[in-house]
């Protein structure tokens, strides 16, 4: 039977947040199991693990998906409609360090991949390989539609767009994926029940208006048939905060979560729209207030949480290759994503708005046009993600957002010139810095710490350009 789908690549399948998603989203969809689904790993054991699964899927499901694997990308890149860059280098261990060394310095982290200098460090980790990438993408499939899921989302996203500027391309982050980030407000604002979906009606008459950095966006707008609801997902948000510890979950990124929103929400007048981020990228839960505040400074970023939390994922996995799980489980056990949801829609023509970290083209007005912002796009083949209008930034978080945005740029020059410099600029622009003195001597130490992982140009050696062009 003739290929009828586009051809995938996932460079970075080992990523577990999504490679095991998109295999379930390339056999589920009509428009995208006549494809192909390249999967990229450096790491042969995960790799082989992934292929066998795929095609396990696919023999389970019967349909003409065609699954090629290999540990060099540019053995699959050729004829790729779609490369999606999803890989990270030990993450755990090195955002581990980023938090610890932070620490040291008056600097926490509950996250420490995206702001402060787990972000910046992160970038210096992920974005020579993604510049690297794209050269490879711009020699052997220059017409593929380039889509980054590896954070911090919007330092790379800038990158791509700065230094691949020939490349067409756009970010992702899953804290927004359409239409559960819509349902959620509407149950929030008592539009519909509890667990229900989102009918039809409801989404016209629903007027909600998200915008800002990666992180660090806000529902602006909340409008049900004109009336403002905003007050209604405000009071939903200040109840969860008496009970959310109740048994349920207490870690570093999940914790306060309802609490620290209504916090923003009765400050600012707009709800955060992703918390369990945006509570590190402001100074407010940092710990170095002299009033006692009602709630305690941010829990660190746990690591060994996380490399359980990865075992755990893989054990999954293993499961079901060994046959202690039926592998027709899996399409019951996973769901959708929302970068294959993206490639579905964008190949297929359905006309469904996502959640796209791309140029703000005037959808915020007040505003740059460049400025890189998570932002409701309709997609197409042809023109990639185009901005809904959004309307202004309120004051206050206007100035936040262009702090942030200073600060990713920063971090995009740095690392794409080498410049050391630059470096220190970012982070000394970066919300969370407290001191000229601890910066450079927190540069300096993650500089050390992290040597395996980090160009060596930084320590004197050579190739200090990581840009495309």
């Amino acid at each position: 039977m003739p290929q009828t789908g586009p051809k995938v690549v996932i460079i970075g399948a080992g990523s577990l947040f999504f490679g095991r998603q998109a295999i379930w989203q390339m056999v589920h969809s009509e428009h995208l199991n006549t494809g192909t689904l390249s999967l990229v790993e450096t790491d042969f054991g995960r790799l082989a693990k992934l292929e066998r699964l795929a095609r396990m899927v696919v023999a389970e499901t019967g349909v003409d998906l065609n699954i090629e694997t290999s540990a060099d990308r540019r053995a699959v890149l050729d004829g790729a409609d779609f490369v999606v860059l999803s890989f990270a280098r030990d993450t755990v261990r090195f955002r581990g360090l980023d938090t610890v060394i932070s620490e040291k310095y008056g600097i926490r982290m509950c996250s420490g991949d995206t702001i402060g200098p787990g972000g910046v460090f992160r970038a210096m980790r992920e974005l020579p390989e993604i510049l690297a990438a794209a050269r490879d993408i711009r020699e052997l499939c220059p017409d593929a539609w380039v889509i980054n899921y590896i954070n911090p989302s919007t330092v790379h996203g800038i990158a791509l767009h700065r230094y691949a500027p020939d490349l067409k391309s756009f970010a992702l982050c899953d804290s927004l994926h359409m239409p559960h980030v819509k349902r959620s407000y509407a149950e929030r604002a008592g539009l519909i029940a509890t667990g229900a979906p989102l009918d039809a009606a409801t989404d016209a008459a629903f007027d909600l208006r998200i915008a800002g950095v990666n992180h660090f966006t806000w529902v602006l707008k909340a409008e049900y048939e004109g009336r403002d609801v905003m007050p209604a997902i405000g009071e939903s948000i200040r109840k969860a905060a008496v009970t959310e510890t109740d048994g349920g979950d207490t870690g570093a990124k999940a914790l306060h979560n309802a609490a620290i929103g209504y916090q923003l929400y009765d400050s600012f007048g707009a709800v955060p729209a992703c918390v369990s981020h945006t509570k590190e990228y402001v100074r407010f839960w940092q710990g170095h207030g002299v009033t006692k505040e009602a709630l305690p400074p941010l829990k660190l970023w746990e690591t060994d949480d996380r490399y359980a939390r990865h075992a755990e994922m893989w054990d999954g996995i293993d499961a079901y290759l060994s046959g202690a799980r039926p592998i027709a489980g899996y399409m019951d056990e996973f769901g959708p994503d929302h970068a294959t949801d993206i490639i579905e829609a964008m190949w297929a023509g359905l006309p469904k708005p996502f959640y796209v970290n791309t140029l703000n083209r005037g959808a915020v007005t007040n505003m740059a046009d460049d400025a890189y912002l998570e932002l409701l796009c309709d997609l197409s083949m042809e023109r990639g993600p185009v901005p809904r209008p959004v309307g202004a930034m309120p004051r206050g978080l206007r100035g936040m957002q262009e702090i942030v945005l200073d600060t990713h740029e920063l971090t995009a020059e740095a690392v794409a010139e080498g410049s050391r410099e630059k470096l220190r600029l970012a982070l000394l622009t970066d919300p969370l810095t407290n001191s000229i003195g601890d910066t450079e001597a927190l540069i300096e130490d993650l500089l050390d710490a992290e040597r395996d992982a980090i160009p060596q140009h930084w320590y004197g050696g050579e190739g200090s350009v990581q840009a495309v062009n």
